[in-house]
């Protein structure tokens, strides 16, 4: 799960429990202040009642912190972002002659490129072309050591080999 959505979620629980330390809240000042009445007299002179907003000023404060952690999660980087990142500031990038390439060859290998890491499947989707000539297609770059096929489940990602741009 993406950190957002783990931040969300932890908001939304907060919330609800908020609601939930207020209804609790709610019924036992009403209970305390029924049982306080006939032993004090008075509700607000009770232990009890001084306790009462003791507890909820905890809980809300815990909840706070919930809150704040969510916030946290929502608005930070995952840590794979920030990885990625310096590796392509690390890289020196050499430029492709795509002058040699055949007008699909150039296609796919701009696909790859706007995109850094494509699925196989993808490139035959977003190209039209059928899997028999798209492999024929990355065979002739990968010959060419332009690209890469990493094997990824039941597909293939294909990638710029290391160090182009």
């Amino acid at each position: 799960m993406e950190n957002k959505y783990a931040g969300y979620l932890l908001i939304g629980v907060s919330i609800l429990v908020v609601l939930i330390i207020f209804l609790f809240n709610s019924a036992l000042k009403d209970i305390v202040t029924s049982s306080c009445t006939l032993a004090h007299g008075d509700a607000y002179s009770c232990p009890m009642y001084r306790m009462i907003n003791q507890q909820t000023y905890i809980a809300l404060g815990v909840v706070g912190l919930l809150i704040i952690v969510g916030l946290v999660l929502i608005f930070s980087k995952t840590q794979k972002e920030i990885i990625v990142k310096k590796i392509k500031e690390k890289r020196k990038r050499i430029q492709i002659d795509t002058s040699g390439l055949k007008k699909e060859e150039r296609q796919v290998l701009e696909l790859v490129r706007e995109n850094n890491a494509v699925f196989q499947a993808d490139l035959i989707e977003k190209t039209g072309f059928g899997k028999a000539k798209m492999t024929r297609i990355i065979d002739r770059l990968e010959g060419k050591e332009l690209v890469e096929r990493k094997r990824r489940g039941m597909t293939n990602v294909v990638v710029l080999r290391e160090g182009f741009e």
